[in-house]
């Protein structure tokens, strides 16, 4: 499968203009199974809870429906971030996952929130780890600051995952997680991990980049340096069964010694 990743500037507040782009975006990827957007990729992310309140939109809404039909014209799965609004009026930072036929795989809420600008905006999503399928190939998601706790991306593993796509917000001075920690879930899980950042700035915000693919064995098959880039990565599954043999974490784990961590 070959996954795309597009780092680029947030547009904030600017909802037709993100569907403009990514149209474009969807066609220029052509060629790839998977494009993969960043966080809040619809509204932009550092934008306030008022405009959070009027941009929110519910899972069906005429922004996904609008995606479902960019997706279907340019035969490509789209993932992208945006706020959601459920029908109890609570707002959650959610990614959305569209096949290339148009039909809804996925709505992913994050389940933690990263500091007063995450907290003064959103809800936290429950206790909800989705794993689905995409061209043979069993997908997870987090959004940004929850790969940043190892036990998300294990339970993800265990579950069966294959590759993780995360959409990301990172900021400077955080660069480290883009470059340390995404490969070090990669191959401590033995997994695929896709992480898709904002570049450029966005209010006080400075963006990272760093956009990469990270493969089981730890070296990355796609990078993106600071600057705006569609970067893609295929995946090789002989790489992750020989990665598997080689690397044995999952295999060694011993459950009985972790069993009171949630307790501590």
């Amino acid at each position: 499968m070959r996954v795309a990743l597009y780092q680029c500037p947030p547009l904030p507040l600017d909802v037709a203009g993100n569907l403009q782009r990514l149209h474009q975006l969807a066609l220029e990827a052509k060629g790839a199974d998977l494009l993969v957007l960043p966080e809040m990729f619809l509204t932009g992310y550092n934008i306030g809870l008022d405009a959070v309140s009027v941009l929110a939109e519910v899972y069906n809404g005429e922004s996904a429906q609008q995606i479902a039909r960019i997706a279907k014209t340019a035969g490509i799965a789209i993932l992208y971030g945006y706020p959601e609004r459920t029908e109890d009026g609570q707002i959650y930072n959610a990614v959305q996952l569209i096949d290339a036929h148009g039909e809804r795989l996925c709505n992913y809420r994050k389940t933690h929130l990263f500091g007063d600008l995450d907290r003064s905006m959103f809800s936290a999503g429950k206790d909800d780890l989705p794993l689905v399928e995409l061209n043979g190939w069993k997908l997870g998601f987090l959004i940004c600051y929850d790969l940043e706790f190892p036990e998300n991306a294990r339970r993800l593993a265990l579950a069966g995952a294959e590759l993780i796509l995360v959409p990301t917000a990172n900021m400077i001075p955080y660069d480290f997680i883009a470059d340390v920690t995404v490969r070090a879930r990669a191959f401590e899980n033995q997994c695929y991990v896709a992480y898709a950042n904002y570049c450029g700035h966005e209010g006080d915000i400075h963006y990272c980049g760093q956009s990469s693919i990270a493969a089981p064995d730890g070296s990355r098959i796609a990078q993106a340096g600071l600057d705006e880039a569609l970067i893609v990565g295929e995946l090789d599954r002989q790489l992750m069964v020989d990665s598997r043999a080689a690397n044995r974490y999952l295999l060694d784990r011993r459950p009985e010694l972790y069993g009171d961590l949630h307790k501590r």
